[in-house]
Order: structure tokens, then sequence, then C-alpha cells
């Protein structure tokens, strides 16, 4: 008989809860909006018992988070969100919100969450070494290696790197609370809405915008392969879904590498290098469930 997962992919604004079979079978979920752990950790614990009286005892969960969190499996810390910007969120714990079901916990970023699930399952499949970034409600990077997700002291941070703003060409100040016009400040969904009143896909003309945000995304794509040299970059999030976007950031991220590295991954125009992701929008909640395999192990 399977054991059974417990599965979270937590994003800014909402979370998916998933109770699964260890080969990746759901059995029941849901979502619920992102408001305070006041208010949402209750639920979650709430739809976990509900599935586990249906369907058995949890045996692990796995959790990918929004953060900035603790990832450190070593640290007394582990699994508490530290600096993030989300109002009520700092100091709040997964292990605290789970610690009544009893099972180990494996806790790791959304997007290296949501990294692992394509490398399994998805568009990241045979690649050695691989990049996802998501650009949405906030932007961030997962990278892995042969499945593991990389870090130092803490998970890596690619939507608050700093990148070039000619104001002549785009006047507004960025909207990050610590940074200004940060990459995240610059092109994230909150950032495109406060610029221009609505999303990138609901503006009237918006071929010249996209060709903006492009720039600034590629910046991003080009750090990740100077950085790491993945086999493949993987973009998604909202705002990546905006028709245009991707092909504009394949030519803008060329252009940017002027053919300084030559390699066979670098296919002309880039189309089978930067690509999104294979398992849609359900990559997030594949790779927490296969967080949750690692803390069956």
């Amino acid at each position: 008989m399977q054991r059974l997962i417990g599965a979270i992919e937590a994003g800014g604004t909402k979370f998916v809860l998933a109770l699964a079979r260890e080969d990746g079978g759901v059995l029941a979920e849901t979502r619920i909006a992102t408001r305070t752990p006041a208010e949402c950790f209750p639920e979650v614990a709430a739809f976990f018992e509900q599935a586990a009286a249906a369907h058995g005892p949890i045996a692990a969960f796995g959790v990918g988070s929004f953060g900035p969190i603790d990832i450190d499996p070593g640290s007394p810390g582990y699994g508490t969100f530290t600096t993030t910007p989300k109002p009520g969120w700092a100091g709040a714990s997964y292990r605290d919100a789970l610690g009544r079901f009893g099972a180990p916990i494996v806790v790791d970023t959304d997007v290296n969450g949501a990294a692992l699930g394509e490398w399994e399952q998805g568009a990241g499949q045979g690649c050695r070494t691989l990049a996802y970034t998501t650009v949405g409600t906030g932007i961030g990077t997962g990278v892995l290696r042969d499945g593991q997700s990389l870090m130092g002291f803490s998970h890596f941070e690619s939507g608050h790197i700093p990148v070039p703003h000619d104001r002549s060409l785009d006047p507004f100040d960025g909207f990050c609370p610590y940074h200004g016009d940060c990459l995240e400040g610059l092109a994230a969904g909150p950032a495109i809405e406060r610029r221009w009143g609505t999303s990138l896909s609901k503006l009237a003309s918006p071929a010249d915008k996209i060709e903006l945000i492009a720039g600034y995304v590629s910046q991003l794509a080009v750090s990740l392969i100077l950085l790491h040299m993945p086999d493949r970059l993987i973009f998604g999030g909202g705002v990546m879904k905006t028709p245009g976007l991707i092909p504009a950031l394949r030519k803008a991220t060329e252009a940017r590498l002027a053919g300084y590295i030559q390699a066979p991954q670098l296919d002309p125009g880039l189309e089978s290098y930067i690509v999104p992701p294979g398992l849609g929008d359900e990559a997030g909640i594949t790779g927490a469930i296969a967080l949750g395999r690692k803390a069956l192990a």
C-alpha cells in the first residue's frame, strides 16, 4: 500500500493543497487565498485532517513556498519565514502549522519546487542543470543540479538583482519596498499594473511594453546562463503567459549574449532553450509532491 503525502504549493496569492500517493496520484485537492498565517494555517490543517480521515494517515509533507524562508534543514528556524514583505508572515512556521500530524516535512521555495516538478515530469526532463524562473506576483528562480536545489546560506533571490534602468525610456520608479527598481520592482506583475494600470496581456498596444519587460527579464536570463550554465531555462508565472513575451525574451537574451557563449544547448533563436513550463500551472504542486517523497526518504 502506498504511503500518503501532504503537498503544499504556497504562492503570493493562493495556496494549493493536495493529498497524494507516492506515485503522484492526487486523492484530494483544494485552493485557498493567501491571507495571514492566522487565517491560512487553520484552513490548511483542516483540509489535511479531513483528507487523512477520508484516505488514511499522512506519512510526509512537501512544501514549496514563497519567501524569504529558511530552507536550511540544519537550521533551528527551518521552514520559518524571515524578512518577507508580506504582512504577518515573518516568523510564521510550517513546522508549527503541520506539527500536529507528526510527519516529516521538507520545505523548499516555490520556484525550487516547481523546478523539481519540471525536472521530473515537464520541460526540464533530461537536463542535468535546470533553472526555473517565475515572473508573477514576484520574481524568483530555482536552480537544480541533478534534481537537487542549489543554495548557499539561504535560497537564491534572483528577483532582487539590480538591473540597468533607463529612466528616459521607463520613468517608473519601481515598487519593491526594499530596493525600488530591482528586477522585481520593475518587471513583476504588481510593477506592470502600477505602471500601466492593468496586466501586460490586457494592454491595448502592448508591443513596446512587452519589449521593455522582456529586456528586463533577459538580464536575469543572461545572468543565469553566465553563472550556472543551465541546460535549459524555463520561465513560468502569470506575466510570462502574455502572448509574445517568451519570443521577445528569447530575442533579447540572444542579443545580450552577443555570441559569446557557443554551446549545443543554445540553439539559434533559443526556441528550445528558453521555454514555458511543460506542466503549466501544475508544476508547483507536482514539485511539492516530489518534495514530500524526499521527506519519506
